[in-house]
């Protein structure tokens, strides 16, 4: 089903509990990183498709202890686990919010957009009869015409990067 036109609000009390909410999960994660491009691109790749895997192993090095080496860190090993799974947890709860704070953000972006564009349309005819709306017409069509730009310059450098594949 379509969305409906987005009509809402965010107060500045709501916007302060959503800050406060991510500063609380902050809080409650203080050993959260953040890596480089460079250190992510090392990095062999998990997510929650690996988290089965990862339990798996976990289970047999706690069911068969002596086949590790001595030199294992089984009590590591399995706090690392639980970690990850804690992890994979949040970061579906979180990714699930993201993605409807993204849809959500599109869909009031274009709503805006239109509106923007009336807006433009009904100054640009007014401008000619309308005292000191030309220099207002002229601002927003500069703006208008580099939003057009950048949109020109994404699609044109998103065909070169899908040619390249």
């Amino acid at each position: 089903m379509p969305y409906q036109e987005i009509s809402a609000t965010v107060t500045d009390k709501n916007m302060q509990a959503v800050k406060d909410a991510i500063t609380a999960i902050e809080t409650a994660l203080p050993f959260l990183i953040t890596l480089t491009e460079a250190e992510r691109k090392q990095l062999r790749k998990t997510g929650a498709s690996r988290l089965s895997f990862v339990q798996d192993a976990a289970q047999v090095a706690q069911d068969n202890p002596d086949i590790l080496p001595k030199t294992f860190d089984v009590d590591g090993f399995e706090s690392a686990v639980a970690l990850f799974t804690a992890m994979t947890e949040i970061n579906t709860l979180l990714a699930q919010l993201a993605s409807q704070i993204d849809d959500t953000h599109l869909a009031v972006g274009v709503e805006a957009l239109s509106g923007a564009s009336d807006v433009y349309k009904y100054v640009k005819a007014a401008a000619t009869k309308t005292p000191g709306l030309k220099p207002v017409a002229d601002q927003l069509g500069q703006l208008f015409q580099k939003g057009a730009a950048t949109r020109r310059a994404n699609k044109k450098a998103a065909a070169a990067k899908a040619g390249a594949k």
